[in-house]
Order: C-alpha cells, then sequence, then structure tokens
C-alpha cells in the first residue's frame, strides 16, 4: 500500500520541518502487541533480541531506542504507544482523546473508536514529548495546557500496584514492583511528598470493560473484512486450517483477533454488556475525581519486561494496563526507570486527568532526572 497523500500528523510534522525517514514494522493490521508479520518478518528487541519489540508500534520503538531517528510517531488503541515505549526503554506518550488528529492512518478508525486511537510521540528523552506534542496537537494546541510552569512539589501522587489480581492477566513482576516503590521513595525523600496507594475495585474486571467499551462501536468494517483487505470478508476458520500447514498469508495474532471478534459480537447479547459499559463509566468518573486538576496515577505500564517472541500469544491479555487507559480516554506517559537483572528495560506509565497532559509530561521529566531514563542498549565506544 502506498499513500495517495499525507496522514495529518504527517502533515503537520512536515510543516514544522520534520523530515520523514521511515515507516517501521507493526503487527499485522495493528492490532497485537508483537511486531511481526508475513511481509517484513519480525522486529527484535535491541536490548535482547530474543524478546518483543510489542506492538503495534514497535519498529517505531525499537528504532529509537536503537538511535535510527531523534523521535517517532505512534498510534495506540491498546498501548500501542505505551508498551512499545515500555519494552524498549524509551518515552511515549498517548494524549487525551480527540487532541491529535487520526485522519489519513490505517486501519481506519471511525465514530466513537476515534476517541479510543490516540496519535502521540516516542523519544528516547522527556524534554522532546512536549514540543513534538505542540505540533501534534495543532489547531487543538490551545485545548492543553502546555506552557503550563508545572511544580512537581505540589502535585498529588497515587499509585496502583496491579490490576486487583484477575485470574486472565500475569501478575506484576518483582522488579517492576520495585521500580514503582522507587518513585515513591525518591517522592518523599526529594520533596517530602507521600504517594498515597489506592485500589479501584472495578479494575479488576478491565478486561471485560475494555472488550464491551469496544465491542459497543460500531465500525465501518469488521476487521475479518480488514483482513480481507475490504474485498469481502476472511473466512478465519479456514484461514486458521490454512495456517496450520502454512497455507494461509495471514499471522496467527491476526486470525485469533478474527475469531474473537466474532465471540466478542456475541457477547453483545448477553446481560452483562450494558453492566460492563456501565462500569466503563463509573470507573472515568472515579479516577477523574481522584486526580482533579493536580493529581497523577503512578501505573505498571506492562506486568512483565519484554517477553520472548511468541510468549504474547499465551499472555495475550497482558495488555489490559495500557488498554483500559484507552477506553477511559485518560492521557498517560511511558517512562523508562533503568534496566532490570535481565537487561531489559523497566518502566511506569504516569495518568492525568483529561486534558492535563502537561501534569504526566512533566512527572516524566522528573523521573528521566531521578532514574537515567533512557539506556543505550549497546557499548558506545
Amino acid at each position: 500500500m502506498v499513500a495517495e497523500e499525507d496522514a495529518d500528523v504527517v502533515r503537520v510534522m512536515r510543516e514544522a520541518g520534520g523530515i520523514p525517514l521511515c515507516v517501521t514494522n507493526v503487527s499485522e493490521l495493528c492490532m497485537w502487541w508483537e511486531s511481526a508479520n508475513t511481509i517484513y518478518g519480525r522486529t527484535n528487541n535491541p536490548y535482547k533480541n530474543s524478546r518483543i519489540v510489542g506492538g503495534s508500534s514497535g519498529g517505531e520503538g525499537c528504532l529509537q531506542s536503537a538511535c535510527g531517528a531523534p523521535f517517532g510517531v505512534g498510534s495506540d488503541i491498546g498501548g500501542s504507544i505505551r508498551m512499545p515505549s515500555f519494552f524498549n526503554g524509551i518515552f511515549g506518550h498517548k494524549p487525551t482523546y480527540g487532541i491529535v488528529s487520526n485522519i489519513g492512518q490505517e486501519p481506519v478508525a471511525t465514530g466513537e473508536a476515534m476517541q479510543f486511537l490516540a496519535t502521540g510521540p516516542m523519544c528516547r528523552y522527556a524534554q522532546d514529548l512536549k514540543p513534538m506534542l505542540k505540533v501534534l496537537a495543532a489547531s487543538n494546541v490551545h485545548m492543553l495546557k502546555l506552557d503550563e510552569r508545572v511544580d512537581i512539589r505540589k502535585l498529588r501522587y497515587f499509585y496502583i500496584e496491579d490490576d486487583g489480581g484477575s485470574p486472565l492477566v500475569t501478575p506484576v513482576h518483582s522488579e517492576l514492583r520495585a521500580a514503582q516503590r522507587n518513585v515513591v521513595t525518591h517522592l518523599e525523600k526529594a520533596y517530602g511528598i507521600r504517594a498515597k496507594k489506592v485500589t479501584l475495585k472495578k479494575l479488576k474486571l478491565a478486561l471485560p470493560i475494555y472488550f464491551a467499551k469496544l465491542g459497543s462501536v460500531e465500525e465501518a468494517h469488521t476487521f475479518c473484512q480488514e483482513l480481507a483487505l475490504k474485498k469481502g470478508s476472511v473466512n478465519v476458520w479456514l484461514e486458521l486450517l490454512k495456517w496450520m500447514f502454512r497455507l494461509s498469508k495471514h499471522t496467527l495474532p491476526g486470525l485469533l483477533l478474527g475469531i474473537f471478534e466474532k465471540l466478542n459480537n456475541y457477547n453483545k447479547s448477553t446481560d452483562n454488556f450494558p453492566k460492563l459499559l456501565t462500569m466503563c463509566a463509573d470507573l472515568k468518573s472515579e479516577i477523574k475525581e481522584l486526580l482533579s486538576e493536580d493529581g497523577v496515577l503512578l501505573f505498571p505500564s506492562h506486568p512483565t519486561p519484554a517477553p520472548y517472541h511468541g510468549q504474547p500469544l499465551f499472555r495475550g491479555l497482558n495488555f489490559v494496563y495500557t488498554a483500559i487507559i484507552n477506553v477511559l480516554l485518560f492521557p498517560s506517559t511511558q517512562c523508562p526507570l533503568g534496566l532490570g537483572s535481565e537487561g531489559l528495560p523497566l518502566g511506569i506509565q504516569v495518568v492525568s486527568n483529561h486534558y492535563n497532559d502537561h501534569l504526566s509530561l512533566a512527572v516524566a521529566g522528573e523521573l528521566e532526572k531521578a532514574f537515567g531514563g533512557w539506556v543505550c542498549p549497546s557499548k558506545v565506544p
């Protein structure tokens, strides 16, 4: 596919003097969190080639970490900016819903799904996030307070250690728990700030809430139609059989997502569906009231450091830590926190209230100063 015209974000970056260098690797149809496909293959993590780079903006996360470009742009409907940024040890920001235009992207999001999809900056240094967001926001930049000075000492800090123990999600890794505690300790030692631990009971149902909210949206094309390039619809059961004999041109995650779409459509008829939508609205209100105009929430970007290639198929629902933030429409900044014992990046996401992107960006800068930010994945002479 060759674009006939620039997407809005590419256009505004060009107008600001940006020079497009390349398009980076993604998962099939940008709908999986490992960047591998049958055309360009698999992207390896720059810290350990045996590990994933995340997705869908995984190629971009890898390129930034490996110093292939000074900055980049990703899209995020379930964590596709923040997960690759986390796995590759860089900064990534999912803006408040509706701030950055999604027009011109593939696959196309329509209707309410446009709110869940966010386009934002990915870069090695926290200080690059704000100027990039100013450019990407274009005519909507006035809706944010990016030039407002933020006093780190006057913010209120909250933290959540995990999703409440969902049986379908991997428990948060001990090193990521320790990294979060280090952030809490830093705030107390450096500024005398005591972050408050909070428990949001509805988070334990984050997975069904996310899928219900996503399933409530009427898209112009189904995922199976997108797999067929909008020329009919792929028979995912037949393609799955062909995949077993290496005859399908589609990836296994792509086919499984097509099957899940059909199952999720069936679930719309259950009594739980409207209850989950109500729970989503209630959870959003609860967090909005908690954060108000001066609060930020420290929340795991993912339950584990970068897994091995192929492992997401067995831990497919771990993306919920980022995905739930999409349907709640809050801005969130993934921040690197050094490397773990296996030499893989650690990190945390900082969530702020709607249109308070400047708060999470400011905290990202503080954490970079305290913990060193991006760590070069290779030895530099």
